[in-house]
């Protein structure tokens, strides 16, 4: 197999042209049988394998820098680069990184977990290459669907305006996680289509290879003339307007065109935008069919049918919330759903099929999202921002400024909060207690199971005192039974699920479980621990705090979210302010980074665990015989 052959961007230059389709199905066949059992991103990959190849073909890793963007379709930058044997540990404890990893290979240049990073990335490289005299190349590969993200379009028009030499590969297979949207996606599918304009293009440089030797004002007059012929046919041609010069579109899975056109953008000198049309899933038929589901799976799937094996069990914390959503929608006709670009994720394609009318996908544009929701609270609806918690991260301004300013009545669905397991640390749900929990006017929650978080989502859309936001988990629930017709929780009101006088655990979300099971590691020790589900991190129950301090009762605050600024800090905040030292210790989320692994390795990685609460529990009798003393 010439597959076996590559183990290095050097070893692939070693190959002809011809032979390079024949890899192309190599690559196609491991990762369709690598993935199968570790799951991954598999069409994202599936549909750049031509396109990677061609640029690790004629460029020179890692002298030229590569970046992708998002970085989850660089598995065959991955391969190409010495890494396919190390395939079986994909997005496993210790093993290969989903996303580019700079620390993983000198080849990953650029990392990052979020779309619409890499053309700023990518200025920024060329601004210092050139400020160093050095001359390698920059190339940038993005898709449509992140072109569409504010950020790019920033540094598209610093691009153009700088007029450095760069290319920016726009990998255009119509999709992003979800469907495209949108003006920008819109305009793309012109270019696409527009047969008029490919052909006369063809014909018109097929008409310019015939003319023996051009050459000086005749060449240049050529080339203003096939520009003139582009405005002509295809109105705008924006990213000229730009100030990038466009090659395309062209076909992303024929390598001959493929290379033939970076070889004629490599000739301008100055910043490039090559168009490439891909088909995202390409060469595997359940894939291409469902490009959507097979973004990313994240368990293992039957090669040949495509069946995805999904543990069975109860339903995820996502299911449950779309379809909550709807029934809350059916009566309450306030009631919009917005989301950037992940419908499916987010579990709202049921809601798009039952109210199309009130389902809004604003494409990749979290900031967009959050402001468009508090114009719509403004004016008497209800919207419910559905987001993941790292993709909320990049619309803080908006959530401070445009939502929690304004006290506008938006619900904050806030999904994948906590570990997110293969994903790793791009993906991190655990810094959103922190920067929301310190926002005038939200109210922010988490639920113990499933029922809970119906019975939260009701008290959301029933509450317009301003925001709220409800976090939850990328896991399945707890297995409770579901109340048929959830009530409202008072705000602010925590829970007692287990009595005990020897010490207080004070948990949110899947840590109320793990607090349970810690209290019962310690009944065989004789000690009776009180469990609280602390559901509201703001407000907290100040009236519970304040009896758990008359009681001398040490604390143990269990959150599975940085521990910098997070329900923790607020409890002992709450404490100071009033100039009371109860024994409060906190466990949560260190500061620092955790990496792929699944979500439970990740909990243990951190002391997240029945175990280690336990142990730090036993300590707190130390603290509890001191204190004794003291008083």
């Amino acid at each position: 197999m010439l597959l076996d052959r590559i183990h290095s961007p050097t070893d692939l230059k070693q190959l002809s042209t011809p032979e390079l389709p024949q890899l192309a199905q190599e690559i196609r066949q491991f990762l369709i049988e690598k993935l199968s059992v570790t799951g991954g991103h598999l069409a994202p990959n599936l549909g750049v394998v031509e396109l990677t190849l061609a640029l690790h073909y004629l460029y020179d890793s890692p002298s030229d820098k590569f970046l992708f963007d998002v970085g989850h379709q660089a598995y065959v930058h991955k391969m190409l680069t010495g890494r396919k044997d190390r395939f079986d540990t994909l997005r496993q404890k210790d093993g290969l990184c989903g996303f580019v990893k700079r620390s993983e290979s000198e080849h990953d240049v650029w990392e990052a977990g979020h779309s619409s990073t890499s053309l700023s990335a990518a200025m920024g490289m060329a601004l210092a290459r050139d400020l160093k005299g050095a001359h390698n190349k920059v190339i940038a590969v993005i898709g449509d669907g992140a072109l569409t993200g504010g950020m790019a379009l920033e540094a598209l028009n610093h691009i153009g305006h700088e007029k450095r030499k760069l290319t920016v590969v726009l990998n255009d297979n119509e999709m992003s996680i979800a469907p495209n949207v949108g003006a920008l996606h819109n305009y793309l599918g012109k270019v696409r289509s527009d047969k008029t304009y490919r052909k006369a293009k063809d014909e018109f440089e097929w008409l310019l290879r015939k003319v023996p030797a051009i050459g000086g004002r005749l060449a240049k007059t050529a080339e203003r003339l096939k520009d003139s012929l582009k405005y002509l046919v295809v109105p705008g041609m924006l990213f000229e307007e730009f100030g990038l010069k466009y090659f395309g579109p062209v076909d992303g899975h024929d390598l001959d065109k493929l290379m033939d056109t970076f070889r004629q953008a490599d000739k301008v000198n100055g910043p490039v935008l090559v168009h490439v049309l891909t088909v995202k899933g390409k060469g595997y038929s359940p894939a291409e069919a469902d490009s959507h589901k097979w973004h990313g799976i994240t368990g293992s799937y039957k090669i040949e049918s495509g069946q995805v094996l999904k543990p069975v069990g109860p339903p995820m914390y996502t299911e449950v919330f779309g379809n909550m959503l709807i029934e809350l929608a059916e009566k309450d006709k306030r009631i919009v759903a917005v989301t950037p670009a992940m419908p499916g994720g987010s579990g709202l394609l049921g809601f798009a099929q039952r109210f199309p009318d009130r389902m809004y996908d604003v494409g990749i544009a979290e900031q967009h999202a959050a402001t468009m929701s508090a114009a719509l609270a403004m004016e008497g609806m209800k919207p419910v921002f559905a987001v993941y918690s790292t993709f909320l991260q990049r619309a803080y301004d908006q959530v401070v400024h445009d939502i929690c300013r304004h006290n506008a009545n938006v619900v904050f669905a806030i999904d994948r909060a906590g570990f997110v397991g293969g994903d790793g640390e791009t993906h991190q749900g655990v810094y959103d207690i922190a920067f929301l929990r310190h926002i005038p006017n939200m109210v922010l929650m988490m639920p113990k199971d499933e029922n809970e978080l119906r019975r939260m989502l009701k008290t959301a859309v029933d509450y317009n005192q301003g925001p709220i936001a409800v976090r939850y988990p990328r896991e399945a629930g707890v297995g409770v039974a579901l109340d048929p017709d959830p009530q409202p929780i008072p705000i602010g009101k925590w829970e007692t699920v287990r009595e005990g006088d020897f010490a207080a655990i004070l948990a949110i979300g899947p840590m109320v479980q793990v607090a349970e099971e810690a209290a019962e590691l310690l009944k065989r020790d004789g000690l009776n621990v009180r469990v609280v589900n602390a559901r509201f991190v703001k407000p907290l129950d100040e009236e519970m705090l304040l009896k758990l301090e008359q009681e001398h009762m040490p604390m143990l605050v269990l959150e599975e979210g940085s521990m910098s600024g997070g329900m923790g800090g607020a409890v002992l905040e709450f404490y100071a302010e009033r100039d009371l030292h109860p024994a409060v210790r906190i466990a949560g989320v260190p500061d620092r980074f955790i990496e792929h692994a699944s979500i439970k390795e990740q909990r243990a990685e951190v002391g997240l665990t029945a175990e280690h609460v336990a142990q730090e529990l036993r300590a707190a009798t130390v603290l509890k015989r001191q204190r004794a003393t003291a008083t």
